[in-house]
């Protein structure tokens, strides 16, 4: 596949959406059986993955979130994690993506900043894991799902420890740009993303259009990184009828049709890489890449520079 990076400020990418709730639909318990699907049921996992690739998705996700040791132990795979991402990876590349990144989430251990030998432990956690992709087929690793900057921070320099692969960062935020845990500003998370050696710098929100596209230019401000946007989505079954879910403030994403002018706005404030999160599907993925797949990326201060 092509270096993904050879493509950073030029075209617009669309990242496939989470195959969680369509492994839900099947009847996977989510915190216990995806790895277990990886290795033991790979045509779930590649029909999902299939799905989003025929969508439109130029940039498939290989669902690794869970792949830190304290995370694979909750399952009795702590001394599987890199046969486990192999499995992923090879399921994923069997698709033939443009591109592919490698989720890597959050590990859930306590982190205590003024300690030494929590932040050493939760380093860890990431270059292990990390280290579990090596010698694998990817373009980037994607730090994803992270609510503090704290815990993101740990996540890029665990990482940088172990690979020098490129890596896309993401941090949570609400409607004002605060890190959902510890209060971070999102410009001050983007500035530490590039700090710590992100390729990418990026944000989730479950914000509105207007908000999300004010923090998508805050964003962009704040970096000379590519940067990338999750809109994340509720379940398309917390109100009947589609115009109800189109005009719902609460939850603004459910109805793929709402993407497209989202999408249009967010690339033209300078965004190269779109996500739909949350309770996302194929469908929402596909969204965004009629609205924006073939376009060029509009950031003008780095085509200047």
């Amino acid at each position: 596949m092509p270096d993904i990076s050879l493509r950073f400020h030029k075209d617009m990418l669309v990242l496939s959406s989470p195959i969680d709730g369509l492994l839900r639909d099947q009847g996977f318990d989510l915190e216990r059986d995806l790895e277990y699907a990886s290795t033991l049921e790979p045509e779930s996992l590649r029909d999902q993955l299939r799905l989003n690739a025929m969508a439109g998705a130029a940039v498939l996700v290989a669902p690794l979130a869970g792949l830190t040791p304290a995370r694979l132990a909750h399952q009795g795979f702590e001394d599987r994690a890199a046969d486990v991402a192999a499995s992923v990876a090879k399921i994923a590349n069997g698709l033939r993506p443009q591109h592919l990144l490698l989720e890597i989430g959050p590990c859930g251990l306590p982190l205590d900043p003024a300690s030494k030998a929590s932040l050493d432990e939760n380093r860890d956690q990431y270059a292990r894991a990390a280290r579990a992709c090596a010698g694998l087929t990817f373009d980037a690793l994607f730090l994803n799902g992270f609510a503090s900057a704290v815990d993101l921070k740990c996540a890029l320099m665990g990482v940088r420890q172990a690979s020098d692969a490129p890596v896309f960062a993401s941090i949570s935020v609400d409607a004002a740009g605060v890190a959902l845990k510890g209060g971070t500003l999102l410009e001050d998370a983007v500035a530490m993303m590039g700090e710590y050696g992100a390729a990418v710098a990026g944000f989730a929100t479950k914000a509105g259009p207007d908000a999300a596209l004010a923090l998508a230019k805050r964003a962009v401000a704040a970096t000379p990184l590519p940067v990338l946007v999750a809109l994340e989505a509720g379940e398309a079954t917390d109100r009947p009828g589609i115009a109800g879910l189109r005009d719902d403030p609460e939850n603004p994403y459910a109805n793929p049709d709402a993407l497209v002018d989202v999408a249009v706005r967010l690339r033209a404030a300078g965004v190269q890489f779109l996500r739909c999160e949350g309770a996302a599907r194929p469908a929402h993925a596909g969204a965004l890449a009629v609205a924006v797949s073939g376009r060029d990326v509009a950031r003008p201060d780095i085509e200047e520079g």
